[in-house]
């Protein structure tokens, strides 16, 4: 009896045990609040196409990022020329579903760079929200069953590069920051239903390529939406602009990530470069008109700085481009200034000279997010150097070192005292964290790795051009 009596006062608190422990989750691009960071779990520090793979599968072409929760994980993906949500079971990288999405028409994107399937999905553990620049957002239950979808217009996005914003799901609403061509717009749907909550116009934004981030500040919870040349946040019930801080690049890729109740952000595009100047059309001329006709072919491009964007720049689609064309995409983004800050909470209207903390304009990234991580900010630049920032002073702790990345567009990601950083001509670098110089693995990858990668059960989730690794030491 008194056996009995102990294990039945013992069985409530072990099942409360057990119901307390968490889902192992990624839920968004970065996973939880886009930091990169999963501090308490322990990947391998050595990887690589043969070195600690729990499994590798093949995957079909796309950026999305994986993201993770219970035992599946998700991407998305353009293959045949139709758009997919995927789903692959952690335990082994089975394929378990995928669902066609219903697009009339493919956005036109830059195939040496972009992707229809760019945009990461989000989850809550109940259902998959996914984002296509082609079609809108769509709504899977677990079992890849289409619950809702949120039709918008084709994407057209600025020097035809594509779509490259991910959906993020906060209090039972899905929000989508939608900066294009023209209609840019912040958007907010009811995550059950898809039904619209509000819109917000961002007439006047060009394209951009960054994330929405969510700031829970004392007056509430905030959206905080990186565009062209502002930072800018709006409340997350309404709607409404609650503040700005000007003198931001002109193209946004990155996403602000909150530490410590503090916004911070860091951005590049070429135009707000000191240490790289546009050429001027004169100078592309003489570097590729053969014919002296004044203009510029596909053809003569490939001999110039254009090599590979020629369509980009080519913006009325008529084969040839002008000087009124590149002068007028010089003009546009001219006024782009490129800077990594820390912003105060409390603001209203614009805190550009009142609620930044500190500003830094050295080695700062293109694409990549950057990594906050035991008080340090550490950017990687469009060139691959890697950089680092003292979070509370914004005092340089190293900047545009070389660590053997020629370019990058996955974020870093971190773990256990170490950071993950992975090149586009398939690098892969381990470091310990606060030391550039303590590399403590390095490997090159036989694939394009332009995603970033995903924490969970200590296993590290790689998707490359055309494979998905799982990365963990057997134990």
């Amino acid at each position: 009896m008194k056996f009995l009596i102990t294990l039945l006062s013992v069985f409530p608190i072990a099942c409360a045990a057990l119901a307390a422990d968490p889902v192992p989750n990624w839920p968004q691009f970065r996973g939880a609040g886009a930091l990169g960071i999963a501090d308490a779990e322990k990947p391998p520090v050595e990887i690589g196409p043969m070195k600690n793979v729990k499994w590798k599968v093949a995957v079909p072409p796309g950026l999305s990022c994986p993201v993770i929760w219970g035992d599946k994980l998700f991407l998305t993906a353009f293959e045949n020329d139709k758009l997919f949500t995927i789903a692959y079971s952690r335990t082994d990288g089975k394929e378990l579903w995928r669902q066609e999405a219903p697009a009339a028409k493919i956005e036109v994107y830059m195939k040496t760079e972009g992707s229809p399937a760019a945009s990461t999905v989000a989850t809550d553990g109940q259902r998959v929200i996914a984002y296509f620049g082609s079609c809108g957002l769509l709504c899977y239950d677990f079992d890849g069953k289409l619950q809702w979808k949120y039709e918008l217009p084709c994407a057209e996005t600025n020097y035809d590069f594509g779509s490259g914003t991910s959906p993020i799901l906060v209090d039972g609403m899905v929000i989508l920051g939608r900066d294009l061509m023209k209609g840019s717009k912040l958007i907010v749907v009811d995550a059950k239903t898809g039904s619209l909550l509000w819109e917000k116009s961002r007439e006047g934004f060009p394209t951009s390529y960054s994330s929405p981030a969510i700031w829970d500040q004392p007056t509430g919870k905030e959206i905080v939406f990186p565009g062209f040349l502002k930072l800018t946040a709006y409340d997350l019930k309404t709607g409404a602009q609650k503040w700005t801080v000007s003198g931001m690049p002109a193209v946004t890729c990155t996403t602000p990530v909150v530490v410590d109740g503090e916004l911070i952000f860091a951005g590049w595009s070429p135009s707000g470069a000191t240490d790289f100047k546009m050429p001027t059309f004169d100078e592309l001329l003489k570097q590729g008109d053969e014919d002296g006709d004044g203009v510029l072919t596909e053809k003569e491009s490939e001999k110039t700085f254009l090599k590979g964007f020629f369509k980009n720049n080519d913006t009325n689609h008529d084969g040839k481009l002008t000087r009124e064309e590149w002068d007028a995409g010089i003009k546009a983004m001219a006024a782009g200034k490129n800077c990594a800050v820390a912003i105060k909470p409390g603001g209203t209207g614009d805190i550009s000279a009142t609620h930044v903390r500190w500003k830094v304009t050295k080695g700062m990234p293109y694409v990549p997010t950057p990594l906050v991580y035991r008080g340090q900010m550490y950017t990687i630049s469009n060139r691959g150097q890697l950089s680092a920032y003292d979070v509370k002073t914004g005092k340089e702790v190293f900047t545009e070192e070389n660590i053997g990345l020629t370019g990058a567009y996955a974020s870093p990601v971190a773990a256990n005292g170490y950071v993950y950083l992975f090149g586009l001509d398939g690098t892969a670098v381990v470091l310990k964290a606060g030391d550039f110089a303590d590399v403590k693995h390095r490997v090159k990858f036989p694939e394009r790795i332009a995603a970033t990668p995903a924490i969970v059960d200590n296993t590290l989730y790689v998707r490359g051009a055309k494979t998905l690794y799982a990365f963990s030491e057997k134990l």
